[in-house]
């Protein structure tokens, strides 16, 4: 049991015994400084005090390896400081990561743009393309692919042969393959689009 010991000493020793009646004097002599001397870095009462806890955690963790002779205030100042100097290197990861993510974001938003109006281009000219079909071939067509009606029944509906209907439809994409730039992307949004 610990009366009221003097010196640092004392109470290190009883600490490394497991005395936690040394413990609580300990953390009550060092703590406001410790807030203090972790304020003045991370300027963030949460931080602040989940640091102090935490130094005060690794000294009892870590009390059966203390120095009895050594300065106690200098090993309990130096977990303080590297435990602060670890949080404000977390804090500028994340804020780099932050802001990293942040200008994907902008490039990504960026490229949206380009492709919607890319999209609308070709989908532009895709409709012109469809116009130059003849009469016939763009109402196969536009059953097909607006309406997606099977070739029996586009043949049924229009009265005329499944042979026809196919010989339409092979005509209208071969020609409207051929207008179109052979692009990947284009071949993409053109298959994706209306096949």
């Amino acid at each position: 049991m610990v009366k009221d010991p003097k010196s640092n000493t004392e109470l290190v020793k009883l600490l490394k015994k497991g005395d936690m009646k040394a413990f609580d004097i300990i953390y009550k002599k060092y703590s406001r400084r410790l807030y203090g001397f972790v304020f003045l870095y991370v300027k963030q009462d949460a931080d602040t005090e989940e640091i102090v806890q935490d130094v005060f955690i690794k000294i009892w963790k870590s009390r059966t390896k203390i120095d009895v002779y050594s300065s106690f205030e200098s090993f309990l100042f130096t977990i303080a400081h590297n435990a602060t100097v670890n949080l404000l290197k977390k804090r500028a990861t994340e804020q780099k990561y932050v802001e990293h993510v942040k200008s994907l974001q902008i490039i990504n938003e960026s490229y949206e743009l380009t492709d919607e109006i890319h999209y609308k281009e070709l989908k532009q000219k895709f409709l012109g393309l469809v116009d130059e079909l003849s009469p016939r071939q763009k109402e196969i067509f536009q059953l097909s692919c607006e309406e997606g009606l099977s070739n029996k029944e586009i043949a049924d509906k229009l009265g005329i042969s499944i042979q026809t209907v196919k010989n339409h439809l092979v005509t209208t994409l071969s020609f409207l393959r051929n207008k179109f730039d052979n692009g990947l992307l284009i071949s993409g949004l053109f298959i994706s689009l209306f096949l």
